[in-house]
C-alpha cells in the first residue's frame, strides 16, 4: 500500500469515492452521524468549510424540503432541494430545543465546529476509507462541481447559480477536472493499428 504522505495529488473527488468517505466518517469517531452528514451536505450541496460551519437550523425548511444556502466569499444564495437521505439525517441529527440560530454541526461544548475541527474530521474520514487521495474540505466542493458539470452536461449558468460563483469562469474550470471530455474524440476511428480497415 502506497505511504499515505505519498498518494497523488486530485483536486476531487468520484462519486464512489465520496460515499467511501461517507461510509468512514460514519463509523469513524464518536460522532459518526454528525460527521457523515456533514461529508455528506457539503458534497452535495458544494459547501466551503466556511458555509458548513456557519449553517444553522434555520436555514433548513423541512416543511419544504429545502435548504437555504448563504455563500461566503461574497457568493450568491442559493435554496436547493433536500433529498429524503438528508431529510432524514438531519432530523436525527437536531437536538432538542434547537433555535433557528442553532447551528446544525456543533462541539461537544454546543458551539459551532471550529474550520480545523471539521478538516480534521474529513482528513481522518479519508484515511479510514483508503483513498488513495489526501482528503481536504474544499475538495468536497469540487467533487460537487465535477459532478455537476458531468450530469448536467456542462450547462454552466446552472452550475454557476448552484454554487453561488458569481463569476462563470470560476464555475468553467470544473471543465478542467471533467475526465469524461476527451472520450468522443475518437469514435468512430481506428482504435487498432494491426487490424486493416
Amino acid at each position: 500500500m502506497t505511504p499515505y504522505a505519498n498518494r497523488r495529488s486530485r483536486k476531487y473527488l468520484h462519486q464512489l469515492e465520496v460515499i467511501r468517505l461517507f461510509e468512514a466518517a460514519r463509523t469513524t469517531g464518536r460522532h459518526g452521524l454528525r460527521d457523515s452528514t456533514l461529508v455528506w451536505l457539503t458534497y452535495r450541496h458544494g459547501l466551503r468549510a466556511s458555509e458548513a460551519r456557519a449553517l444553522t437550523w434555520g436555514q433548513v425548511d423541512f416543511e419544504h424540503l429545502r435548504l437555504h444556502v448563504q455563500r461566503k466569499k461574497k457568493g450568491s444564495p442559493s435554496t436547493h432541494l433536500l433529498g429524503a437521505f438528508e431529510v432524514g439525517a438531519l432530523m436525527r441529527l437536531r437536538p432538542e430545543g434547537a433555535t433557528p440560530s442553532t447551528p446544525v454541526f456543533i462541539s461537544d461544548r454546543g458551539t459551532a465546529l471550529c474550520h480545523s475541527t471539521i478538516y480534521k474530521l474529513i482528513d481522518r474520514a479519508g484515511q479510514a476509507a483508503g483513498l488513495d487521495v489526501r482528503v481536504n474540505t474544499h475538495m468536497l466542493r469540487h467533487s460537487c462541481g465535477f459532478h455537476l458539470t458531468n450530469v448536467l452536461d456542462r450547462q454552466y449558468r446552472k452550475i454557476q447559480k448552484f454554487l453561488g460563483h458569481r463569476d462563470l469562469k470560476h464555475t468553467a474550470r470544473y471543465t478542467e477536472l471533467d475526465d469524461s471530455k476527451f472520450n468522443d474524440i475518437w469514435d468512430g476511428e481506428i482504435d487498432d493499428p494491426t487490424v486493416k480497415p
